[in-house]
């Protein structure tokens, strides 16, 4: 049961990505983004999935160790929910880094490894993402500054 889980959750997540990744600018793309409702389903799965074991998750959870983690997670079941877990805040940051990133106007060219680092690797995405907007943010005051000085120097 887990292994179809497990297997079948990415179809929930993945073809959010695939827009964001592969049709950034499409009008549409924007406005299912935009909602905060493509984060539903995975984590209703989610929240199906630790329901049932919330007895012996919760503990776990409320005074982590690892030598309590390990094993919960090392089973087929906290192995589904770890993985479901992922899927779904990874897609809640990707989301957030898409919507920015697009009110931003940094280029989707760019944009694309980004988002698929977070889609794979979510916080190293995340970060990689902070230095990127960073970057951009300190390119449009440049440039701001180079205009300004011009009209100044125009008048």
């Amino acid at each position: 049961m887990m292994d179809k889980v497990f297997g079948l959750s990415g179809l929930l997540v993945l073809p959010f990505w695939f827009l964001m990744i592969f049709l950034p600018r499409a009008r549409w793309t924007r406005r299912i983004m935009e909602s905060p409702l493509v984060v539903v389903a995975p984590a209703l799965l989610y929240t199906a999935l630790v329901l049932p074991a919330i007895g012996e998750v919760l503990p776990i959870v409320n005074q982590p160790s690892l030598a309590a983690v390990a094993p919960l997670l090392g089973s087929p079941a906290g192995a589904t929910i770890g993985w479901v877990h992922f899927l779904t805040f990874d897609l809640f940051v990707g989301r957030w880094v898409y919507l920015d990133s697009r009110d931003r106007d940094i280029s989707p060219w760019l944009m694309a490894p980004v988002l698929y680092l977070t889609l794979m690797l979510g916080p190293m995405g995340f970060s990689l993402y902070l230095a990127v907007r960073a970057i951009a943010d300190r390119s449009a005051r440049a440039l701001d500054r180079t205009v300004a000085q011009r009209r100044v120097e125009e008048a």
